[in-house]
């Protein structure tokens, strides 16, 4: 009787983790590792949270990301499971409408089924923001009406098979990294043909291996941790932003297999 109730009070002292838990945190780790926050926070305003309002300016004029909290009337609380990943993947809005590609949809057609999932689980549990999306004040000729075919241009130069090697994952998808460090034509489709070799306009450097083989890995790791670079100096910007919300919150293996993966990754100048 007595080891009886001893078992008893010890199993009840065991904190039961649950599946709603679990997935959750998966999903803050995925919402890290794709940096959402950077994007839907007006950070240099100290805007709310996720609540959209950042400007982010480019060739084609400025755009401002949209409220994603859980708010039904200004974010996306109203949104299914099929909706979310349909937006995420494919860039289409819930009325079918188009995203701009400053939403790296590109990039996050491959983000796995359960990593969908998890990153809705995590920003649905978030608190609710009601903040209005500002509208995009672009040059007269963007049109939602050209990105189908713009769409159409991308997926024929991008693959949609997803690489199961970790750190390609990590970096082509999650991380998107191909939308600042790889340059762009004159109507924004990525020149995979010049993949990591820099992009003049985002200020982003060439991060090929052949541009990183004189670093060394506990050089990499600094750069993804802290920032730091070999010179002494620190990121700055919006890199700056990309390891303070994502990259300094990797996991070590994650970390490991992000190096691997840019190590090996070649730049194929025609």
């Amino acid at each position: 009787m007595n080891f009886l109730v001893t078992l008893i009070l010890v199993i009840s002292a065991i904190p039961i983790v649950s599946f709603a838990d679990s997935i959750i945190d998966k999903g803050r780790y995925i919402f890290q590792l794709a940096n959402c926050y950077a994007c839907h926070t007006d950070v240099e305003n100290d805007g709310l949270p996720l609540a959209g309002g950042r400007a982010m300016e480019t060739q084609f004029g400025t755009f401002y990301p949209p409220n994603i909290t859980v708010d039904k009337e200004t974010g996306i609380g109203h949104w299914t499971e099929k909706q979310f990943a349909q937006a995420v993947r494919k860039g289409l809005s819930p009325d079918g409408s188009h995203y701009y590609p400053t939403f790296p949809y590109s990039a996050y057609k491959n983000i796995s089924d359960s990593d969908i999932k998890a990153l809705k689980a995590y920003i649905f549990s978030l608190k609710p923001l009601k903040q209005k999306n500002k509208s995009h004040d672009l040059k007269w000729y963007i049109s939602r009406l050209t990105l189908p075919v713009w769409k159409t241009l991308n997926t024929d130069q991008s693959s949609d098979k997803l690489n199961t090697d970790r750190g390609a994952y990590l970096v082509d998808t999650l991380g998107h990294c191909n939308e600042c460090h790889t340059p762009r034509n004159s109507i924004g489709l990525l020149q995979m043909d010049l993949k990591f070799s820099g992009n003049e306009d985002l200020a982003a450097p060439d991060i090929s291996s052949d541009s990183l083989k004189d670093w060394n890995k506990e050089e990499l790791i600094d750069l993804f941790s802290d920032g730091a670079l070999p010179d002494g100096d620190y990121v700055s910007d919006h890199m700056a932003e990309v390891v303070e919300f994502s990259t300094s919150k990797w996991k070590p293996d994650d970390l490991k297999a992000v190096i691997r993966y840019l190590r090996t990754a070649k730049k194929n100048v025609k």
